[in-house]
């Protein structure tokens, strides 16, 4: 079932946005050649576990889509990982790709966000382009989150990009409703058709998530740990997200990172 969200509800939903984007910020900035995945998921165990009225929308969290309960605070997919990064003892090295996405709830209301970068300082031009497309389809994407507008237009504007860079679009995973939980509706598709769909309205509140894999939109999950997705031919990923709501004015992000 799709909920409104009223002015004063989209108000209480900001802090949760911000305490996402704050820590998405600061991981980026930690994320350097030598330093281990778990150390980035205590992090923000310890980040949340600091602040009044927040908890993981991860730990314990047991989807379909995953195998057993998912055990960290945040999800850290590197390389032909996409989505779903399951955090081990691995030490980033100088050129990974690394994706992280994270949710939490602070005060009864989620966040939700992702981001991708290339670790240290020898960053390979298709991954930068791949990371690019991600961030202009999600640009695209929230551009066309208007009043009026259809769910359609949003995934239209999001799989035209990619399809105008060369990446061909899954939509196995894909945006979807935040509100007093992490995942609800509607789905939000990486491709569409525009002017179909659910009439977008203001009080929505949703997450879009462009995830794009360089050279196929072929996935399996991980066996080793039954919830990293990767790549079916080994090549790599990046995933871009924000949560934002639709008002009256347009839509406005909640997980900013300014």
């Amino acid at each position: 079932m799709i909920e409104l969200k009223t002015k004063q509800e989209i108000e209480q939903m900001k802090p949760a946005g911000r305490f996402v984007g704050s820590i998405l910020k600061e991981l980026k900035a930690m994320s350097k050649p030598g330093v281990n995945l778990l150390e980035l998921d205590d992090y923000v165990k310890d980040r949340i576990n600091s602040r009044k009225g927040a908890t993981s929308c991860y730990v314990d969290y047991a989807p379909d889509f995953g195998t057993g309960p998912f055990a960290h605070y945040i999800c850290l997919s590197v390389n032909d990982a996409v989505l779903h990064g399951v955090p081990y003892d691995y030490n980033l090295k100088d050129g990974d790709l690394l994706s992280l996405d994270l949710a939490i709830n602070v005060d009864g209301w989620v966040g939700d966000s992702a981001i991708s970068f290339v670790v240290g300082e020898h960053a390979d031009p298709e991954d930068l382009r791949l990371i690019r497309t991600t961030e202009e389809a999600l640009k695209a994407g929230i551009a066309q989150a208007q009043p009026g507008n259809r769910l359609g237009d949003i995934s239209a504007a999001v799989g035209e990009v990619a399809h105008e860079n060369g990446y061909s679009v899954n939509l196995e995973f894909g945006g979807h409703g935040v509100g007093r939980i992490m995942h609800g509706d509607p789905h939000v598709p990486n491709d569409g058709t525009p002017h179909h769909g659910y009439k977008l309205r203001p009080g929505l509140v949703i997450a879009i998530e462009p995830w794009f894999l360089a050279t196929t939109d072929q996935i399996y999950q991980d066996p080793k740990d039954g919830w990293t997705l990767r790549s079916a031919d080994g090549s790599r990923g990046a995933h871009s997200e924000h949560t934002i709501a639709i008002t009256e004015q347009g839509p406005v992000i909640l997980t900013t990172r300014d």
